[in-house]
């Protein structure tokens, strides 16, 4: 927006209000030499009104002089808004529209109803004088008025929303997620055990089961990593594909932070745990019986 085109329009008087309308808001899409391009749907959109009311007041606009436009077939025209050359004397006048409805002044100077179509003959608006007088002065109709032009929206094309996956799709990433998990859990169980594990009908299930509990990225890491927890339920199960999705999201944050809970530490953490909190209660009865022995 041009602040400079939009102080010297705001002021100018003698418009309509459909035209006024219009002129804003060219001149908030102008740079500051007044040059803009935006397409007349654009220009309606902003203006609440048609694209032939927009025409039609870009046509008076052009008449006074505060537009001149440089029209371009498939794509859009620029306009060049001039508040400085503003006329309001070039207009025709209530009386010369009304006789140019009504057909009258058939001779050299008959002017068209304003914003309609020029006459066979190719005669302009009349823009000063009676309607058919000697010394009328007359303005040129600008060429193409009313050809309707290509004009592309200029507004910003918000991108599309990606389409959602097809069933097949998904059901597609799973099942490699699934493959993914399996050959990680098989080559650490190998490693550990010296034998591939059983796969049956029960533990796809729990491949799958995992992989939608820990999702595609972290399911084959936990399972290659369960193999190395010395925990002594899991090692007693011999690291059975149950233990690991009874605890999935345990195992997982042990994995996620490199600690491993075992029975002993475990025991070992709830043990201070019990002596801290006997400390603790040591304390209050302290506190309390120095409180009493105070009062």
């Amino acid at each position: 927006m041009s602040t400079i085109i939009m102080s010297q329009c705001w002021p100018l008087q003698s418009l309509s209000v459909t035209q006024k309308a219009v002129l804003i808001s060219l001149a908030d899409q102008a740079n500051d030499d007044g040059v803009c391009w935006p397409a007349i749907g654009t220009i309606a959109k902003r203006c609440c009104m048609s694209a032939r009311a927009v025409r039609d007041a870009m046509d008076h606009l052009e008449l006074v002089g505060l537009l001149s436009r440089e029209r371009r077939f498939n794509s859009s025209s620029v306009y060049a808004v001039t508040p400085a050359k503003f006329d309001a004397s070039a207009a025709p006048s209530k009386s010369k529209r009304k006789a140019g409805k009504a057909g009258d002044a058939p001779g050299a100077g008959a002017a068209p109803h304003a914003g309609g179509a020029p006459a066979a003959g190719g005669d302009a608006p009349g823009a000063g004088g009676e309607a058919g007088g000697a010394g009328l002065e007359v303005r040129p109709v600008p060429p193409n008025r009313h050809i309707t032009l290509i004009e592309p929206s200029e507004e910003p094309q918000v991108p599309a929303l990606a389409a959602p996956m097809s069933k097949a799709a998904l059901e597609a990433q799973m099942q490699e997620a699934c493959k993914q998990t399996w050959a990680a859990y098989r080559t650490a169980y190998r490693l550990r055990h010296g034998v591939d594990p059983v796969r049956n009908a029960k533990v796809n299930t729990n491949v799958r089961d995992l992989v939608k509990r820990l999702g595609r990225e972290e399911a084959p890491k936990v399972a290659g990593w369960f193999l190395g927890v010395n925990e002594q339920y899991a090692v007693k199960r011999m690291h059975d594909l149950g233990v690991l999705l009874a605890g999935a999201e345990a195992y997982r944050t042990q994995w996620a932070t490199g600690r491993q809970v075992t029975t002993t530490s475990a025991q070992h953490t709830d043990q201070t745990q019990s002596n801290l909190s006997t400390a603790d209660e040591a304390k209050a009865l302290l506190r309390k019986g120095r409180a009493t022995n105070a009062g």
